[in-house]
């Protein structure tokens, strides 16, 4: 495997890390959201490479926005790993919400909603088969805090978080994940139009071209870019900690 990166490992090394998972845990097998996009899929590769498509559960949960193309991006990639696919609309779940008191609809609440809505029902079929739930978060959206909290960013094992978007399109090329999954503009899919790049306002190549240097240098900035990406980081901290321990207060 020639693909490594400075805060990676090669692909071999990822799989192994899976399939300990799931036999330490005494889990039978790996459920995994998977949207049509490039992360999901390259995740959801290393994770059939790593146990066997047959023990590998996707689930495709839509929306009202979701793309068809999508749908059947994900439906074919799921076929063509013998992976087990189900594809379920969470519509209905996101109408109980809009019962309950003084509910508000924005499209950052109702994609946070979205976002947790799925992690959910990952997490009743993870309880109700014996099965791990894996994410599928890299390193950039996770040092930018680009994902919901008890959302997109809760799972049993996350294979990809150690690399960048851009190491994700070259692991997905040599992985062999179909061109146009490569190539589909990078979104959340949480409301009509959206896209990542657009709504953080600069490119994934400027992002972790700022990234590196600001490891690099002791997150240190030394130009506007780094600037501008490190206030991000420094705004999303939270996100990345865990809830106090305060166990030894009287």
């Amino acid at each position: 495997m020639k693909l490594d990166t400075e805060h990676g490992c090669a692909l071999g090394q990822i799989e192994q890390m899976i399939r300990y998972a799931v036999w330490s845990s005494g889990a039978k097998g790996i459920v995994i959201g998977v949207s049509g996009g490039i992360d999901s899929a390259v995740s959801a590769v290393m994770c059939c490479r790593a146990v066997g498509g047959d023990r590998v559960h996707g689930l495709t949960l839509t929306t009202s926005v979701t793309h068809h193309e999508d749908i059947a991006d994900a439906s074919d990639l799921c076929r063509t790993l013998g992976m087990h696919h189900q594809v379920m609309s969470i519509e209905p779940v996101l109408s109980a919400y809009r019962n309950m008191a003084g509910y508000s609809e924005t499209p950052h609440l109702l994609g946070n909603l979205m976002a947790r809505t799925r992690m959910v029902i990952l997490y009743y079929y993870a309880n109700r088969d014996g099965l791990l739930v894996c994410g599928t978060s890299n390193r950039t959206e996770y040092l930018l805090g680009y994902c919901t909290k008890f959302g997109d960013n809760a799972a049993d094992l996350q294979p990809i978080i150690h690399l960048y978007k851009t190491d994700i399109f070259e692991y997905a090329r040599e992985i062999g994940i179909p061109e146009r999954i490569i190539k589909k503009t990078p979104s959340a899919g949480l409301w009509a139009g959206q896209s990542d790049e657009a709504e953080l306002g600069i490119t994934y190549y400027e992002i972790d071209t700022a990234l590196r240097a600001l490891e690099k240098n002791g997150w240190n900035s030394t130009n506007p870019t780094e600037e501008r990406v490190l206030a991000l980081v420094k705004k999303s901290s939270h996100k990345r900690m865990n809830p106090p321990n305060l166990s030894g207060l009287p």
